[in-house]
């Protein structure tokens, strides 16, 4: 037979070590799921309304939210729990997370209200010269 116990301590312990690395696997997956660097800085079209057609689908964080939603909810499990003995590092990886997620959501939502004015406004600006 095995030397192994279940003290409830013991137990605690690896349950800890467990969320923490859970919380962490999360992470590591949102941060997978967000844009790369390039992918939003560097644009190649024949005009503004392609570029700010590339920029929009550059700007998707893809199932990052859904990572970043089980890291926290495992991350307040354990904190609750006071399974962590230092957690400051979980809690400043998470924030940083779900700043560039939310800026991603914004910038996404501005682009899109740029894609749709950006027509309309040349529009308006043939209309104005055609009557000159």
């Amino acid at each position: 037979m095995s030397q192994t116990t279940l003290d409830d301590d013991d137990l605690f312990g690896e349950a800890a070590e467990e969320v923490r690395a859970d919380v962490e696997a999360h992470l590591e997956a949102a941060t997978d799921e967000l844009p790369e660097p390039t992918a939003i800085w560097d644009v190649e079209s024949a005009n503004t309304l392609g570029v700010l057609n590339a920029l929009r689908s550059a700007l998707d964080a893809g199932e990052a939210r859904d990572h970043l939603r089980d890291a926290k909810k495992w991350y307040t499990m354990g904190k609750r729990a006071e399974a962590f003995e230092d957690a400051d590092d979980l809690e400043a990886r998470i924030e940083s997370v779900e700043t560039v997620v939310t800026t991603i959501d914004e910038m996404a939502e501005a682009v899109g209200d740029l894609t749709a004015s950006v027509p309309d406004l040349k529009g308006q600006l043939e209309d104005l010269q055609d009557e000159s």
